[in-house]
């Protein structure tokens, strides 16, 4: 028997995926925060599956930027959804699910450069096989986000790198 559906629901909800956020009061157990503390104090860094992992690094101020602007873009639901014949895609509820990311990914190799070259120090380089479990890239696609809200990630990982960078002196080494 098919799923009726009778009531109006009026909670809509937004749901946020963010890809490898970092910046200034990120998490220290972060690979930004632990490859720059690591190189600043002359210790060696893990790096896995030989650098070659791609990672879609999101500058935070980037992440705030969307989410601001999703502040007034309240989703509705599909009004053409039918529960006699459900289409996954759409639905009775007010929901939107975005993803919040740079639509870059970039190799952890190059990451790592671009930390040395903010430092001015080359990294003590610990080369590991990838971990079980984890995967070989990310990447956000944005392309909902930017239709709906005209997102588009301004940060780049150098800039990104660099602001963190200047933080993380001004905060733990001042």
């Amino acid at each position: 028997m098919p799923f009726k559906v009778n009531k109006k629901v009026d909670h809509p909800v937004t749901g946020l995926r963010f890809f490898t956020v970092y910046g200034p009061w990120g998490r220290p157990d972060m690979a930004l925060f632990l490859f720059t503390k690591a190189i600043l104090e002359g210790k060696s860094i893990d790096v896995f599956n030989q650098g070659k992992m791609r990672r879609d690094f999101t500058y935070v101020d980037d992440i705030v930027e969307g989410v601001y602007r999703l502040m007034d873009h309240i989703p509705t639901g599909s009004p053409d959804w039918n529960s006699d014949a459900p289409d996954p895609a759409k639905s009775f509820a007010p929901y939107s699910i975005y993803n919040i990311g740079n639509n870059n990914p970039v190799e952890l190799m190059s990451f790592i450069e671009a930390i040395e070259n903010e430092i001015g120090i080359e990294a003590k380089k610990n080369f590991l096989p990838i971990q079980v479990g984890d995967v070989p890239a990310t990447y956000a696609d944005v392309s909902s986000l930017e239709k709906a809200i005209g997102y588009k990630p301004k940060t780049s990982v150098q800039d990104g790198i660099h602001q963190f960078v200047k933080w993380y002196r001004e905060y733990y080494q001042a």
